[in-house]
């Protein structure tokens, strides 16, 4: 089994910056894509950005420019720096992994944590 626990999220002002931390714990496995998602009231849950043990990426369009995600290999943690922050970007952002375990290929979901945007 892999544990995904995410940290960082908060309230913060239009502008500003926040960054995401998300861990994935367990024995014995390897991680293939790590990930952050979102999901704002009474919309469904969106891409925001994925990153490859590899180090390729892939970003939602409305967040390029502003997000970098990266991923710690050492730690099995992926990061997502938030910039220029708007309010639009509200929501509960999801930390999935899809690892490879056991000779099998699963996919993992954190429980979130919240983004709060102020005007």
């Amino acid at each position: 089994q892999v544990q995904l626990v995410e940290s960082g999220g908060g309230l913060v002002q239009a502008g500003g910056s926040l960054r995401l931390s998300c861990a994935a714990s367990g024995s014995s496995f390897s991680i293939n894509f790590m990930g952050w998602y979102r999901q704002a009231p009474g919309k469904q849950r969106e891409l925001v950005a994925v990153i490859a043990s590899g180090g390729s990426t892939n970003y939602a369009d409305s967040v390029k420019g502003r997000f970098t995600i990266s991923l710690d290999n050492a730690k099995n943690t992926v990061y997502l720096q938030m910039s220029s922050l708007k309010p639009e970007d509200t929501a509960v952002y999801y930390c999935k992994a899809i690892v490879r375990y056991s000779g099998s290929v699963l996919t993992y979901w954190g429980k979130g944590t919240v983004v709060t945007l102020s005007s």
